[in-house]
């Protein structure tokens, strides 16, 4: 069995996060920057430039004329929507990239974006600082299922059809050493993405981090509703509010249950785009 070292290397050989998602999520934070700033970014890329304006002329936005400049996009769709767009293509590259078929690769990425829109709409809650990064991170979490899958394939497949009633983190542990959440932490890290994005993915499990720290326990709850929501063969193991995550995420189920409206809304927006 590989160790956690060698599927790190693995996903920095195979796939490399473009400097476009850090350069706009900083001109988007900079009070100082404007459409034309975001305009120029984008277009460096033309297949980005293309799905940003298929955006804007989109139902979504039912604007009066055809949009045909990007700066005029920019200013339509919104910063933070345009951000989403930029990582959710980032990250359905990359999930490409490790394409397996032992992995759903559609519904895995599907419950990536949805994990991030939980997380994103969570962190609005809170009214949490950059609430676009909680959506960065809650695509990405599960990152290493597909690495591991691609690079493990016998290994993986015995995971993933060994019967247990273990919770799904503890299963990794006890399989491969690690978690999932961990190992798509450390890639995080070897990409060079901001502490803030990478140290919440890679403890999410921590139960002790959990407690004390609130990027962690949101991005936990966030995990733990996706799951209930999307995998039916475990989610009677997962424990919604165990008591280290309130004690960090002051989330009623109010809270929750507009997170998972806005997280289906926002996500159907998203798979339109990209697929």
């Amino acid at each position: 069995m590989l160790s956690l070292n060698k599927y790190v290397a693995f996903a920095a050989k195979s796939f490399s996060m473009p400097d476009i998602c850090l350069r706009l999520r900083k001109l988007i934070d900079d009070p100082r920057s404007n459409a034309a700033d975001i305009a120029r970014l984008i277009c460096i890329d033309p297949s980005l430039t293309a799905k940003v304006l298929r955006l804007a002329n989109s139902s979504l936005f039912r604007f009066p004329s055809e949009v045909e400049s990007i700066e005029k996009a920019v200013n339509i769709i919104g910063g933070e929507a345009l951000y989403n767009l930029v990582v959710a293509e980032t990250t359905n590259s990359a999930f490409s990239c490790f394409n397996s078929e032992l992995v759903a690769l559609d519904e895995h990425w599907y419950k990536s974006v949805y994990c991030g829109m939980v997380a994103k709409s969570l962190a609005r809650h809170l009214q949490l600082r950059g609430s676009g990064r909680f959506f960065v991170m809650g695509i990405l979490l599960n990152l290493s299922e597909l690495v591991v899958a691609k690079c493990s394939p016998q290994e993986y497949l015995v995971y993933r059809d060994k019967e247990s009633s273990m919770p799904t983190h503890e299963r990794q542990r006890e399989h491969f050493g690690f978690t999932f959440s961990y190992c798509s932490g450390t890639i995080l890290s070897n990409w060079k993405l901001p502490l803030v994005i990478y140290y919440p993915v890679m403890n999410v499990d921590d139960k002790k981090k959990q407690l004390i720290d609130v990027d962690v326990g949101l991005l936990a709850l966030a995990s733990r509703i996706t799951e209930l929501r999307h995998d039916k063969k475990y989610n009677n193991e997962i424990e919604l509010f165990c008591k280290e995550i309130p004690n960090s995420v002051n989330a009623d189920m109010d809270a929750i249950a507009n997170a998972i409206t806005f997280a289906e809304k926002e996500t159907a927006k998203v798979s339109q785009l990209i697929h």
